[in-house]
């Protein structure tokens, strides 16, 4: 069962127990290809063109869709790995990035007794405007904990 933890107003975690090495849950997370296949929010499209396996400072676009459809330039701002890999995605179109763009999407990887415990947090902290997003926080939670399920069923199978 997924965990949730608050640790601060500008970042959430949500956390599960997957039984699979850390490895393989790594080159999931770092082909952005298959990120449309893990999405719990139902909003992203897939990358547009090519995708090859991401590393630091990797840049990745990605096609999304909530509502409408738009586009997201992603820049990998951390990276061990089979540890952590988090990126941080900011709007290809200048007038949403005057209102979006900043976040981090984070990914620990812990191996433990039966498994991994993975780690998933969205980090407003480098948000443009972090009160204009806090709003969707509990919706975000929901959308990490399905990630994780996805993440599981993908790699355990």
């Amino acid at each position: 069962m997924p965990e949730t933890s608050d640790s601060s107003p500008s970042v959430a975690t949500v956390e599960r127990l997957i039984d699979a090495p850390a490895e393989k849950i790594f080159d999931l997370l770092a082909d952005p290809s298959r990120h449309q296949e893990i999405d719990g929010s139902g909003t992203v499209k897939g990358p547009p063109g090519g995708a090859q396996r991401l590393a630091l400072g990797s840049k990745f676009g990605m096609s999304m869709k909530m509502g409408i459809g738009y586009t997201m330039e992603n820049t990998v701002v951390e990276f061990e790995e089979n540890v952590r890999i988090a990126w941080q995605p900011r709007p290809t179109q200048a007038l949403m990035g005057l209102f979006i763009g900043g976040r981090i999407w984070r990914y620990q990887l812990v191996a433990q007794e039966g498994g991994t415990l993975v780690r998933e947090s969205w980090d407003i902290s480098q948000e443009r405007h972090p009160w204009s997003v806090r709003s969707l926080r509990s919706k975000t939670v929901d959308s990490m904990t399905k990630t994780l399920e996805r993440i599981a069923q993908v790699v355990e199978a």
